[in-house]
């Protein structure tokens, strides 16, 4: 977790849409819907501040964190990177930044090129912005391969000969060799072993301190970013649901389906493990295409209260405990009025979802 985040805003997302086309036919290429990536939320990035964004698989996460990186072009809403709107600048225009913002991707083998040598792929940002000849990229290289904990001779070897924390250390190099300020951490560790996790974890602490930087790291599981997180943001299907300090969200969590994340997150105590109660959600992830009508979370939604869940979207609101939570109902379960399944069984039709004949791409 980092020291210091008191620096002011370094990114700021509002109202921010990723809307994908859905198209059919192959002459026609008719728009018959959109996948509803991320629809309108906001969030704010303080420097030197890390942030968790964490939520099951395919709720927009990593769209959100290339959306901000200009990987994808948003639909609506603003980003504004260091006091700058950068939403809508063109290729050209985002060159000088992209110096100032990297990734580390989520599989660590699949985005480093087979081909290529570890001090090509190190060095390869450098000689793209210019920044130095063969002879000084060689010596940048060695340097950022001994920052991660790699030794100076890794750079003449090829990424097949290293184990899966090794790759993430070289695309952690990569990520560095420019000196950024803003970091994208998609999922850095989820295809790690455990002990590999933290370890990659306490690297990412590590350069953080050295370096000043600044994370948004996602994840899908709140256990992993907990330690590393100053605030984290919750989210599900599209809507940023839940943003606390760490601390807090982990010792009161407010949103109904923050708190039935945490309820499946083991505890390390077989006592204590054994008298908690688990909460499981009812279905799946209802389909980005065809998203449920007012609070999205309804239908697998424990604390539910027809009509007004079904009916009224609930707004992201400030609490007086520091959460930011889109619940209407986050009052009465931070006071024990509203508990879990005391409700009537609600049966929702759950949305058919539109199959896309290609990837989709953003509009």
């Amino acid at each position: 977790m980092s020291s210091s985040n008191g620096g002011g805003p370094l990114v700021e997302i509002e109202h921010l849409k990723v809307w994908f086309p859905i198209k059919s036919g192959l002459l026609l290429d008719r728009h018959i819907g959109d996948i509803r990536a991320v629809d309108d939320i906001s969030l704010t990035i303080n420097r030197g501040e890390t942030v968790g964004l964490v939520g099951e698989s395919g709720c927009g996460k990593s769209t959100v964190g290339r959306t901000i990186l200009r990987l994808y072009k948003p639909t609506d809403g603003r980003i504004v990177f260091d006091g700058r709107d950068i939403s809508k600048l063109n290729e050209q225009e985002m060159r000088p930044l992209r110096r100032r913002m990297q990734m580390v991707f989520q599989d660590p083998f699949a985005s480093l090129n087979p081909r290529h040598s570890v001090g090509r792929i190190v060095g390869e940002p450098l000689r793209t912005h210019g920044l130095a000849n063969r002879a000084e990229s060689a010596g940048r290289v060695r340097e950022l391969l001994q920052t991660v904990g790699l030794p100076p001779d890794a750079a003449g070897r090829y990424p097949h000969e290293f184990s899966g924390g090794q790759r993430q250390r070289i695309g952690l190099a990569r990520a560095l060799a420019l000196n950024p300020d803003f970091i994208v951490a998609d999922e850095p560790v989820s295809a790690l072993d455990v002990s590999i996790q933290a370890q990659i974890i306490n690297l990412f602490e590590q350069l953080q301190d050295e370096f000043q930087l600044t994370y948004l790291f996602i994840a899908h599981d709140l256990a992993v970013v907990r330690h590393i997180s100053d605030r984290i943001a919750v989210m599900y299907l599209g809507w940023i649901v839940e943003v606390s300090p760490a601390a807090e969200l982990y010792e009161n969590p407010l949103h109904p389906y923050t708190i039935s994340l945490l309820s499946a997150v083991p505890i390390p105590d077989p006592v204590v493990e054994r008298q908690r109660e688990s909460i499981l959600l009812a279905g799946d992830l209802p389909s980005p295409a065809n998203p449920p009508a007012a609070c999205r979370f309804h239908p697998r939604c424990p604390f539910v209260q027809p009509p007004r869940c079904r009916e009224e979207i609930p707004p992201l609101r400030r609490l007086a405990t520091g959460h930011e939570v889109a619940c209407h109902w986050a009052e009465d379960i931070q006071a024990g009025r509203l508990r879990p399944h005391e409700r009537e069984t609600v049966v929702v039709e759950q949305p058919v979802a539109l199959a896309p004949e290609e990837e989709p791409r953003p509009v």
